[in-house]
């Protein structure tokens, strides 16, 4: 029997009830990968700034590579580990950086990662924060090709096999979206120019990439969401992301040149996927609605975005919370249609 395959997705940046802040979806995931074989999900849902939990049947897949995956362009090649490299924003203070190089210190000496020297950009990022006018986070970066330039050197000189890129955010946000976020009940204004610094590497690279932003820490609030209180914990969100990184699999394109090999996971052995009721429209749903998946999708977990799934044409198992939705996930994994589980059952009509 072939391993069971989960995809655990939760939209960035879109102000999601469970999955919009500082590694709240962490219990989800950690739930559902304890009843399939291989969970695929992304960072938005694994990373915990300076908190992480180590899923040994996890796979952490950058929203970028998840796209391309679902698509059956791109498949992953499970890993033993990544080597590291460290890129850093020009703009961010000498005394952040030091912050930053003593945790990756403390992630080799503690948690016995593989890190390369580190690299900083040519130019500064200058990243800019926006918000659309549904409250969607999203946000640009003034000197792209310093990015990229600077994953290159990694890459070529220090051999990167993954990339974790820290860059300088604007300290000056909105006041309100940002105590808002931090009471638990806001978007993460920070989420969606987090997603487009990724996916500029992943996209020009195929390879794994997480990003941390560097801040100076906020004032204490005695108000504050245990959701967020993660973000809070240090000077640095670069932790979880390491973790992430340090095991994430490899991007592989099937092509006369590679050499595939039996662990690889195709978009073809994926057996279920969940989601956010309402935020059914991403490039990846879209795609594996047309294989053979069950798809779930969970009305509990609220976002900005009003996409659901019908009139898309997707067809979907809708459950109310995480907790049915494992229930459906276990009884599809054993063979077992839901509907089983409950006491209306259809009866069988003749196809006319």
């Amino acid at each position: 029997m072939r391993p069971y395959t989960a995809i655990l997705i939760v939209p960035t940046g879109v102000g999601a009830a469970i999955g919009g802040y500082a590694g709240d979806a962490l219990p989800v995931a950690k739930t559902i990968a304890s009843i399939c074989d291989r969970l695929i999900t992304h960072p938005n849902v694994l990373n915990g700034a300076t908190l992480y939990w180590n899923i040994p049947n996890s796979f952490y897949v950058e929203g970028y590579g998840l796209d391309k995956f679902a698509a059956g362009c791109w498949g992953l090649r499970p890993v033993h580990q990544n080597r590291i490299g460290l890129l850093f924003d020009q703009s961010i203070e000498p005394e952040l950086i030091l912050r930053h190089l003593q945790a990756a210190d403390a992630a080799r000496a503690t948690l016995g990662m593989n890190l390369t020297d580190y690299v900083i950009t040519d130019s500064p990022l200058n990243v800019e924060l926006r918000t659309s006018t549904t409250g969607v986070s999203w946000g640009t970066i003034g000197n792209p090709d310093s990015l990229l330039r600077g994953a290159e050197t990694l890459i070529n000189k220090a051999k990167a096999e993954a990339i974790a890129v820290v860059a300088r955010f604007p300290d000056e946000v909105d006041e309100e979206a940002e105590q808002n976020y931090r009471q638990g009940k806001g978007v993460d204004p920070i989420a969606g120019a987090e997603a487009v610094i990724s996916h500029l590497i992943v996209r020009q690279f195929k390879i794994p990439c997480a990003h941390a932003p560097a801040f100076f820490p906020p004032p204490l609030d005695a108000n504050l969401s245990p959701r967020s209180a993660a973000e809070e914990l240090g000077y640095t969100f670069l932790p979880s992301v390491l973790v992430g990184l340090n095991r994430a699999p490899q991007f592989i394109i099937k092509s006369e040149h590679e050499v595939l090999q039996p662990g690889d996971i195709w978009t073809n052995q994926v057996d279920a996927v969940i989601m956010p009721a309402n935020a059914c429209g991403s490039c990846a749903l879209l795609s594996l609605s047309e294989k053979p998946c069950l798809i779930i999708t969970v009305n509990e977990n609220t976002t900005l975005i009003q996409v659901p799934a019908q009139p898309l044409g997707i067809k979907t198992i809708q459950v109310h919370s995480y907790l049915e939705a494992v229930g459906v996930i276990a009884a599809h994994k054993a063979g077992v249609n839901p509907k089983a589980l409950s006491t209306n059952i259809p009866k069988l009509n003749q196809i006319i």
